[in-house]
């Protein structure tokens, strides 16, 4: 499935969730009906997916996670909470570390989730 592709479906998914739920849940809640959501549309995902960290010739197991991969190359980090500079920035390291071109930040902590979506490429 072609990239573009992926990513309108994940918005999609996340549309619909956030316009039946709102604003103000806990993260594990907007995860779990995105999961739903996504097999609905017949993608492929993970959750919660190790990310260890390859430092000076040894990979390193740090406790780091990435909330989503969709079809193996979209990263997908939520948030339900004020969105920081620092979760831009994670989500980019997150990119960079596991070599994948495409990141959606997601916070449903948002009266409108077009307000909550960025979009970020590595």
């Amino acid at each position: 499935m072609e990239l573009n592709e992926v990513t309108r479906l994940v918005i999609g998914a996340a549309m619909r969730v956030h316009s039946a739920l709102g604003p103000g849940l806990l993260e594990s809640a907007y995860r779990t009906c995105l999961c739903h959501e996504l097999s609905k549309c017949g993608l492929r995902f993970e959750k919660e997916i190790a990310l260890p960290i390859t430092y000076d010739g040894i990979t390193l197991e740090t406790g780091y996670r990435i909330d989503l991969v969709v079809e193996d190359y979209v990263i997908v980090e939520l948030k339900a909470s004020r969105p920081l500079p620092i979760h831009e920035a994670q989500l980019l390291s997150y990119l960079k570390l596991s070599k994948r071109p495409l990141g959606l930040l997601i916070n449903f902590h948002v009266i409108h989730l077009r307000d909550g979506i960025k979009r970020f490429a590595n």
